[in-house]
């Protein structure tokens, strides 16, 4: 080991074990972040002053919604994780498709899986999808963070080699020291993003219905890239074209989207 790497933190992936049940901290970080949420989604649907006359969900809305919400994320997440990070084996190990016990998420498939079950409940409800969006988008950063730090917890999605003083040795990367780019992540996906969605709440943003959804697309397509800076890619893809990351890959429509969809925000006259 190089003698300025810092020891990898050895921290049990299991929180609390009784007998034959395991409760892990990756269990815990998702719970935290979608009680959190909750919780603060209920406070921004329950102030109306911030929302002037756009027709919004109330806090009882908002208990139904994580419902839909949570579903989607953890079907989303890991249909994307089989279509976009390891297609071939999932096709070979069908079945292996299931297990998602096993681990592999996808941010970004859970993105697109709770964007239709929003879509479905503002449906259901016959609420406006937009102020739901927005909603959602001033609260996701939380659970971010929570599961950046349930990464880092288990020494999985470390970075690539550096020379920094804080690289760290992880137990799964080999003998280099590396970027602790969980906590990189941690800190620009949830961090950064959680205190500019909220900046644009406090400054009337969720008065017109997309802006604060788009800024909080692009805003994660532009964390998500510079932290891909500092990742290592999935062994099972690599690098691809032109050093692009898939993580990168993927997140470059939602800068577009976010970007297009925070334009036609701005575009509509503001509500009186």
């Amino acid at each position: 080991m190089p003698l300025l790497a810092i020891p990898f933190p050895m921290i049990d992936p299991v929180a609390v074990a009784v007998g034959p049940i395991a409760i892990r901290w990756y269990a815990l970080a998702y719970i935290a972040g979608l009680l959190i949420g909750w919780w603060l989604a209920k406070r921004i649907a329950a102030k109306d002053a911030l929302w002037g006359p756009i027709r919004h969900p109330a806090p009882l809305d908002v208990d139904d919604l994580i419902v839909w919400v949570a579903f989607g994320v953890i079907l989303g997440g890991r249909v994307g994780y089989v279509l976009f990070y390891d297609p071939a084996y999932f096709a070979a190990n069908p079945l292996e498709a299931l297990k998602i016990w096993h681990g592999g998420m996808s941010f970004h498939g859970g993105f697109l899986g709770a964007a239709l079950a929003i879509a479905l409940f503002a449906r259901s409800k016959a609420l406006p999808a937009l102020p739901l969006f927005d909603l959602a988008s001033a609260v996701t950063p939380v659970g971010l963070f929570f599961g950046r730090i349930a990464n880092f917890v288990n020494g999985e999605l470390f970075g690539r080699a550096g020379d920094v003083p804080w690289a760290m040795v992880f137990p799964h990367g080999g003998p280099e020291p590396r970027h602790p780019s969980q906590l990189y992540q941690a800190a620009l996906e949830g961090i950064a993003l959680l205190i500019l969605v909220q900046i644009l709440v406090r400054m009337g943003a969720l008065k017109r219905p997309g802006l604060v959804g788009g800024a909080f697309v692009a805003g994660y397509g532009v964390a998500r890239i510079v932290g891909e800076q500092f990742r290592e890619p999935d062994a099972q893809i690599g690098f691809l074209a032109g050093g692009l990351t898939m993580g990168m890959l993927l997140s470059i429509p939602m800068l577009i989207v976010g970007l297009v969809v925070m334009a036609a925000a701005l575009r509509r006259p503001k509500p009186e």
